[in-house]
């Protein structure tokens, strides 16, 4: 509302003649009109100058005062919307210059597809991993409550994006919950083949039984056979998955599993499409098992999807930066 809008004097209600015109009005004018453009000019250069404090209206602030939480609270909802808006909405990058990961590609694979099973016959299309055939994708597990592994995975797969957008890295995910099934575990690596990926994640958590427990980091094996060529990426996909398993241990204060990988956290396998078709460093992590009463009460807390996203995060930091 303007001034004149909330102020209708032109008609006085009270009858008052109006004054009479002064004769030094001019020479006023003529003054203000010569002051006017002087005092503007002061205020700006007191506004750019400093003037202002720390709250400035573009949102920026003080540099001094405290950054603003890129996260917001994560939530505990077991539906995984208690995190999934933290990669998906704004992130804050480092300052130009200070990022660690500038000019790193990151792909971050969330591992399955909620809607996979209304897709069946696509998920058992049969595709080449190299060493055999096996199924395109298939459905994930879940925790005894219904809680999905592909809700799982994408809920931390947008955590673990935000955290690296925010390192300087460029980002890439293989599937946003934006297609109806897979993508094929062929087209994953692909994905990350194509992007000259310095470092691929794929996201999961295991269906073992009940008392089993605890995470692992699962390595390629030196494949060489058909369109599988591991050979070249088994030495720094090893690196990066033990420093992974070391970060997530650290991060999430879990142990690594009690049923394989002899307590290092660490298997290396050769059955697997997205690590036989990979081209660049590439493991897969099964954060827990889902299961497993206990794990699956980790697993639905967004507190600790987050602190399993940071944990994978400075893995993959530390691993980036040598």
């Amino acid at each position: 509302m303007s001034y004149a809008d909330s102020n209708p004097g032109s008609a006085d209600p009270f009858g008052t003649p109006p004054p009479r015109r002064s004769r030094l009005r001019r020479p006023l004018t003529v003054a203000l009109a010569a002051l006017v453009p002087g005092a503007l000019l002061g205020w700006l250069a007191y506004g750019t100058l400093g003037g202002s404090g720390g709250g400035g209206a573009d949102g920026a602030g003080s540099a001094t005062g405290a950054a603003p939480s890129v996260l917001g609270s994560p939530g505990d909802g077991k539906d995984g919307a208690g995190g999934g808006g933290a990669g998906a909405g704004t992130s804050t990058a480092a300052a130009p210059g200070t990022a660690p990961l500038a000019g790193k590609v990151v792909v971050v694979d969330p591992g399955h597809n909620i809607t996979n099973f209304e897709h069946t016959a696509e998920i058992n299309r049969q595709v080449d991993i190299g060493t055999h055939r096996k199924e395109c994708d298939t459905t994930g597990t879940s925790t005894n409550s219904g809680y999905a592994e592909a809700r799982f995975t994408l809920d931390v797969a947008h955590r673990l994006r935000t955290l690296l957008q925010a390192q300087g890295a460029t980002v890439k995910l293989t599937q946003d919950g934006d297609r109806p099934f897979g993508p094929c575990v062929d087209e994953r690596a692909r994905i990350g083949n194509a992007a000259h990926a310095d470092a691929v994640v794929s996201l999961h958590a295991d269906g073992a039984g009940a008392g089993q427990r605890g995470f692992h980091v699962i390595l390629p094996a030196s494949v060489h056979a058909g369109a599988a060529d591991t050979r070249a990426i088994v030495g720094p996909s090893k690196e990066l998955g033990k420093l992974i398993a070391g970060d997530f241990a650290r991060a999430t204060g879990t142990s690594p599993s009690n049923y394989v990988g002899d307590g290092t956290g660490l298997v290396t396998r050769e059955d697997l499409g997205g690590l036989n078709l990979s081209t660049v460093p590439k493991v897969f992590i099964e954060c827990g098992n889902m299961r497993d009463t206990k794990d699956a009460a980790l697993l639905t807390s967004g507190a600790w999807r987050q602190d399993a996203a940071e944990g994978i995060s400075e893995g993959i930091v530390s691993f980036l930066r040598g």
